[in-house]
């Protein structure tokens, strides 16, 4: 089995529930970075957005009685946006960090990724020891867990933080940096994006659990608990990581 993405169980929800949560019908709006597939991104042939988390939020909703709204935001203000009310929560490939909790609150993790490194096909021989003990240079999307495990392999000096995913992977290309951290869900997509130019050479890095955020205190959280748990115990979540990943 692959490991770039698990589906999770929910230990928490040993106590069952006799009632489905039920939100009346109401249209939530969720905030998305749509720029990493196959997490979310805009389908260009309908300008929809479309993604495993669109998935996953949609199968919550059809359990627990809401509707989504997705829109794009970029990463940089995504939790701000958040906590200024303009969405309800955000579904955007989000790691649980102890430090984000302090922020902001999480629904139950839904997955677990694991970071990878993407690399100039030329350089696809070069092993991560090889970046630790030579000074190479890493580059990540600023204020992500990707940025903070670039760090933790070549050191915080060797790291090229930007602002926008493309701008790192232009820094690859132009040669101003040896490797780019992504999301292991990603790994595929942008090897097919890339083909022929950049590969995924080093993969299962740490690994990191994924949630919904959503504004401290919001009492949606628990419904989507619930929901998250149901589309586990029925198969749909199973279903949707072997949609998007091929998992058996």
């Amino acid at each position: 089995m692959k490991k770039l993405i698990i589906a999770l169980t929910f230990a928490a929800f040993s106590t069952s529930v006799s009632h489905a949560a039920d939100l009346g019908g109401k249209l939530l709006k969720v905030g998305s970075d749509t720029t990493s597939p196959p997490m979310e991104s805009v389908d260009p042939a309908t300008g929809q957005i479309v993604g495993f988390d669109v998935d996953v939020v949609n199968a919550v909703c059809a359990k627990i009685n809401c509707q989504a709204e997705f829109i794009t935001t970029g990463w940089d203000g995504i939790f701000a946006a958040l906590d200024q009310g303009n969405f309800d929560l955000v579904a955007s490939g989000v790691s649980i960090t102890e430090e984000r909790k302090k922020a902001m609150d999480f629904s139950d993790p839904y997955i677990v990724n694991s970071q990878a490194v993407l690399m100039r096909v030329e350089d696809q021989d070069i092993t991560l020891e090889r970046f630790k003990d030579a000074g190479r240079k890493l580059s990540a999307q600023a204020n992500t867990t990707d940025a903070q495990v670039a760090e933790s392999v070549v050191g915080k000096e060797n790291v090229a933080a930007y602002d926008t995913f493309s701008a790192a992977i232009i820094a690859l290309k132009n040669k101003d940096v040896d490797g780019v951290v992504i999301n292991g869900a990603n790994a595929a997509a942008y090897e097919r994006e890339f083909a022929g130019e950049l590969v995924v050479a080093i993969k299962d890095l740490e690994s990191d659990p994924l949630g919904l955020v959503f504004r401290k205190g919001d009492e949606n959280i628990a419904a989507f608990n619930e929901g998250l748990k149901m589309i586990k115990d029925d198969g749909t979540l199973d279903q949707l990581v072997n949609k998007y990943w091929g998992l058996k």
